[in-house]
């Protein structure tokens, strides 16, 4: 899937592969960025792609799929792709030979040991990603949720009310649905990552000198009090002690 416009950002020395006229001899990985649309082509080796920021839309032999931080696809050699990535995405490459049990396209659930967080703290080889790759359950295809639009839309609008409902309502997915794919995608409830949001934008705005009241409402809390209240719960940290480190 590499082309000029793809940036190899990290790629594992220890696990490269030997090249023969181009083909593959060992597993090999790389962390790509990706950004806009690029038409459908073929390798002659297997891809295994999954995001470790953003989502990537693919078109698999005239089919449509998606990767992102949850879901990853298993690409057979000779299967023709093309794919729409959103600005920033990154994805995690492993390129390997064709082999056994490597002949059909496969979405699987990415492992916990293989998010990003995890990788940062215990990097992998190849093999090792290979194998816990191989060893994930299969995942029907399922409506995605577009983790950045949603994000977007929230903050445009901190003040309003965003109960789960309305969340699932955007993604077109009922509530359970919506919550269980949430949870697989960011790790939390969606209610714990709104509540981050709010706290985020509350924090950034207090060390700007805004007024503790006017950032309360701005944020979707009701008082200056229940604001207050949510910061030193959550982040250990009071309006004062924001504005004073700003000064």
């Amino acid at each position: 899937m590499a082309d000029p416009s793809t940036v190899s950002a990290l790629v594992d020395s220890s696990a490269a592969p030997s090249q023969d006229g181009g083909r593959l001899d060992a597993p090999a990985w790389s962390v790509r960025r990706y950004s806009g649309e690029h038409q459908s082509h073929a390798h002659d080796h297997v891809q295994i792609l999954y995001a470790l920021q953003g989502r990537m839309e693919l078109e698999l032999n005239g089919h449509a799929g998606y990767v992102d931080a949850a879901s990853g696809m298993l690409i057979p050699a000779g299967a023709s792709h093309g794919y729409l990535a959103q600005a920033h995405t990154q994805v995690q490459v492993i390129d390997l030979p064709a082999g056994p049990g490597l002949d059909r396209i496969r979405r699987f659930a990415v492992p916990a040991r293989l998010r990003a967080p995890a990788l940062a703290r215990h990097p992998l080889s190849a093999a090792a990603q290979l194998a816990l790759v191989l060893d994930a359950p299969s995942l029907l295809h399922r409506r995605t949720v577009d983790l950045a639009w949603l994000t977007q839309q929230v903050q445009a609008a901190l003040h309003a009310d965003w109960p789960t409902a309305r969340l699932a309502a955007l993604c077109h997915l009922s509530v359970p649905q919506f919550h269980s794919r949430f949870v697989e995608l960011v790790g939390q409830p969606p209610q714990s990552w709104l509540r981050g949001l709010r706290l985020d934008a509350a924090e950034a705005q207090l060390a700007r000198g805004q007024p503790l009241e006017t950032t309360a409402l701005r944020c979707g809390y009701r008082t200056a009090s229940a604001l207050a209240y949510a910061l030193r719960r959550e982040r250990q940290v009071s309006a004062r002690s924001l504005r004073a480190a700003q000064r």
